[in-house]
This record gives structure tokens, sequence and C-alpha cells, in this order.
């Protein structure tokens, strides 16, 4: 794992299945003030973050509880941390699946998701949920998210970049003052999102990423949906998608 640049500890906890497939990967980083807890969860490896504003905070805004959410359940639960919102970053079921769990722990829970994707959270064959055999629907979203919008839960405030291309509601979050962004399946280190699902696009996936993020300070962290953390500038300069 590539630890991001503002790490200042790291706790990881990795358990196996028969298979040797990570099921739960927890790190602790801390940036300026935000705290973010990092799992890997379920056979898709997809990376969920538990933001809080601080170390002593007790609410916490969550980005993506994909597949196997048990063991985020169990953090939450153990911490005393009540997640006040979830912010998905698209549709897919490997991003969406822990809402069922997370909701029935966590009632209140608010649930925002961009409003081109809000119809996957209620349909199984557009989240790729019936494709896999396991049919998936959930609530309707609280709330729908468009491009530049701000999200201000627990006390985390992150700005929406819409970046489609992977699905059509794909979106990053970024905070300048903690110099982050969270990248969904668009940017991943040294490599991008696929393209070939519905709705996908590789000229619009590509765009995005140099319209919305490259614009962004070199020593952003990027904290994708998949695979270790990386740099803005360690993308531009070695991501083979982009040069």
């Amino acid at each position: 794992m590539i630890l991001p640049v503002k790490c200042l500890f790291a706790d990881a906890k990795c358990i196996l299945t028969a298979n040797g497939v990570c099921v739960s990967l927890r790190a602790f980083y801390r940036g300026y003030e935000m705290v973010i807890d990092f799992f890997v969860l379920g056979e898709y490896q997809t990376n969920c973050y538990v933001l809080r504003s601080g170390e002593a905070a007790r609410e916490s805004l969550v980005v993506d509880p994909g597949l196997g959410a048990e063991e985020l359940i169990a953090f939450l639960a153990e911490r005393e941390i009540a997640p006040v919102a979830v912010v998905l970053t698209h549709g897919h079921i490997d991003h969406i699946a822990g809402i069922g769990a997370l909701r029935e722990s966590y009632p209140d829970t608010k649930v925002l998701i961009h409003e081109l994707d809000a119809r996957m959270l209620l349909e199984p064959d557009a989240n790729l949920s019936a494709l896999m055999g396991r049919p998936f629907a959930a609530e309707p979203a609280d709330v729908v998210l468009k491009d530049g919008d701000w999200i201000e839960q627990a006390g985390v405030r992150l700005q929406v970049l819409h970046t489609p291309g992977h699905s059509p509601g794909g979106l990053c979050l970024y905070s300048s003052e903690e110099g982050i962004v969270f990248t969904d399946d668009a940017l991943f280190a040294e490599s991008i999102g696929r393209t070939d699902l519905a709705g996908g696009s590789m000229a619009q996936l590509l765009g995005c990423i140099k319209e919305k993020l490259w614009p962004l300070a070199d020593s952003t962290v990027v904290y994708p949906g998949h695979g270790p953390s990386t740099t803005i500038a360690r993308e531009k300069a070695c991501n083979p998608f982009l040069q």
C-alpha cells in the first residue's frame, strides 16, 4: 500500500478469506484536521472511507459502503461513531451494497448520490447487482447532488466534482483545505475506471479527469475507489492512460 503524503499513523488489519482475498483492511490517516478511517470491502475490494472532523468527533460521513460492510459497521459500533450521512460516488453495486445493513443499525443516516445515478439505488439491472445474480435495491436517496454542490455533514466539508465516464453520475469529492480528493472509479493509481459498462465513455472520462482533477494542486492526495492512494502529481507524470 502506498501511504498518502499526510499519513502520520497507519494501523492496518487485514482479514483473508480461504482464497486469499482481502475483505477488510483498515488504516488511519490524519490530514490537517480531518480523520479518515479506511476499509477495503468485499470481493471487489472497494475502498470505503469514514470521515470525521477530528479524532474526538463521534459523528462521521461515510463514503461508499460496499459489499461486505460488516467490518465497517462493527468499527462504528465499537468506536461509538454515528454515520450521519453516506455519500455514494456512483451507483454500482460494489459501492452501494452496504447501505441496507448500515441503515438497519443507523436508520437516520442520510444517503447522497449524484442525480444521474440516483435510479441505480432502485434498479438491480442498473446497479449491476442483477448481473451478479444478487439483485439489490435500496430506498431512494435523501439528497441528489450535482456538479459544484457542497456537502457539509458531520463537520466535514467537501465539494462535488461531477466526473462521468465510468458511470453517468460518477463524482469526486474535493477538500482544498485538507488537500485531498476522493476520486471514485474515475482515477486510480496509474490507471482509470473501466468505461465499457452501461453509460460509460472513455472520451468523457479522460476529458473530465483533465478538466476537473488536473487543475488541483499537484500535492493533492488522491483516495480512489479501488487500490492505493496516490497524488495528482504522480498521476500526471506516470498514469499511462493520461499521457
